[in-house]
């Protein structure tokens, strides 16, 4: 028996087991499953996707070599700019930036419908709004597709309803069309970094968004119709992003140098979720399972943990010790800081809820609180004590609650809601009292994100818009410091 297996070899021995095994690595690439749906042929599961498709040894400070770049083009460029001046004399130029491509529309529930991604196609940017567009029986900042920048000397653009009549309430800064952002709700599409970027994925593209200077530095670009960016996240200090994908890759970006850095590879579903501890990456995905990645090595799948169902909110607590997982089946379980984890660790705690846990986030000043908003069938905001697993607050907000974030600076929470009233709460904090209502979207607020100074805030909505908020008296901050602030 041993004898015609040698022969076979020796005969029909003119293909290598490297180019052979190129050859399947190849084929997984451009074959892979991207819907949300977990279903894979058998040989794709069996294969052990651990490992980077660009090179170990490179330091995270370098860019991959061209011959171990993915085979489908990932371009970061920068965005063509058009310049459009306002009919107003009295007030500065506004410039719109955009950046045409072809994408699937956005989904109308929660979750995504990939196979009708190919039947549509639309335009996908993401710009400053253009008042001209505005129909004349519009609030000013509630137009469709139109956009809207506060000054002085025009109506405030929001409708505010506070509990409080003393209150401050923030001011609509700016409002942008951000075309191709996907309606769904199980992913996590915004993140603010230190260095005051934002980034936003549309569709198949992710564009950095400077909020200091107001304009939009360039976009990450998939060519492909059916990939899609699941999840964004920054890391804590740098410029360094991470972009979850459709097809299971966790890509890292060095968005000062235009270079991707790593492509690292081993779920096998939609990453939903992202959250940055350090130099250790966790993504989430829709097949349950969360991945710790250490991005200083090579073999960067340090440690897997396990849920029951797919991954929609991942969360490391501030000072780095826990890490919160939110499940689709309405489980939030608390970790300890143990990247060398297994499928069979235990979370410290465990919290039921009757619908999803997306939107969560952990307490700045508190570090064993963590707030949770139910979904549309709940609409409940809760607060956990992680020490105990008890809810020490709750109320009931009478909505879907799809985003929520703690603001350090006023000791208070946000949250973004659906229906109803596609409106933001902001609560006072300890008692959980409503103090005011934003009305500046026409779609459910899927995602927000708090600048680094704690002054600011950035909305997205299902209604393909934007909305940057700012704290009243911030604007005496940017007076002081003598920061010029572009228009």
């Amino acid at each position: 028996m041993n004898c015609v297996c040698n022969t076979i070899r020796v005969d029909r021995g003119k293909t290598s087991y490297s180019r052979f095994k190129s050859r399947i690595v190849k084929r997984l690439r451009s074959e892979i499953t991207v819907a949300s749906s977990p279903l894979a042929t058998r040989w794709q599961q069996s294969f052990n996707r651990e490992f980077d498709t660009v090179c170990q040894r490179l330091p995270l400070d370098l860019s991959p070599t061209p011959e171990n770049s993915s085979d489908s083009e990932q371009t970061l460029g920068e965005l063509e700019t058009t310049l459009t001046t306002q009919v107003s004399p009295d007030k500065p130029k506004q410039h719109s930036y955009l950046q045409p491509g072809i994408v699937p529309p956005p989904a109308a529930c929660q979750g995504t419908n990939p196979a009708a991604d190919n039947e549509n196609k639309q335009e996908v940017s993401l710009k400053l709004c253009d008042e001209k567009k505005r129909a004349p029986d519009k609030m000013p900042g509630l137009c469709e597709g139109s956009a809207y920048k506060a000054s002085a000397d025009r109506p405030h653009p929001i409708q505010s309803s506070p509990v409080n009549s003393d209150c401050t309430l923030p001011e609509l800064e700016m409002k942008l069309d951000i075309t191709g952002l996907r309606d769904d709700y199980y992913l996590n599409l915004l993140d603010w970094n230190s260095k005051n970027l934002v980034a936003v994925a549309l569709n198949s593209s992710t564009y950095m968004w400077n909020a200091k200077t107001h304009k939009t530095l360039g976009g990450i670009h998939f060519n492909s119709d059916t990939k899609y960016v699941s999840s964004v996240a920054w890391i804590n200090h740098g410029n360094c992003l991470a972009i979850g994908t459709s097809d299971g890759e966790v890509q890292l970006w060095d968005v000062e140098t235009k270079k991707r850095l790593r492509n690292m590879l081993g779920h096998q579903s939609v990453v939903g979720a992202l959250s940055w501890n350090n130099y250790i990456l966790s993504s989430g995905s829709h097949l349950g399972l969360i991945h710790h990645h250490d991005v200083r090595i090579a073999r960067h799948h340090v440690g897997t943990l396990r849920h029951q169902k797919s991954i929609c909110g991942l969360k490391w607590s501030p000072n780095g010790g826990r890490l919160a997982s939110g499940s689709s089946n309405g489980l939030l379980n608390i970790w300890p800081s143990d990247p060398g984890v297994t499928v069979r660790s235990q979370p410290l705690q465990t919290m039921a809820h009757p619908t999803a846990v997306k939107a969560m986030d952990w307490c700045p000043w508190q570090s064993e609180l963590v707030a949770v908003g139910g979904g549309m069938k709940d609409g409940v905001l809760r607060i956990w004590d992680t020490n105990t697993g008890s809810c020490i607050k709750s109320t009931h907000t009478n909505s879907q609650i799809c985003s929520l974030l703690w603001a350090k600076e006023t000791k208070e929470l946000i949250t973004g809601h659906g229906l109803p009233k596609n409106l933001i709460v902001r609560w006072d904090f300890p008692s959980i009292t409503k103090i005011a209502e934003l009305h500046g979207h026409k779609g459910r607020v899927l995602n927000l994100a708090l600048s680094p100074d704690g002054r600011q805030f950035f909305s997205a909505a299902a209604d393909g818009t934007a909305c940057v908020w700012r704290s009243k008296d911030s604007e005496d901050t940017y007076q002081e410091q003598g920061t010029e602030k572009s228009d």
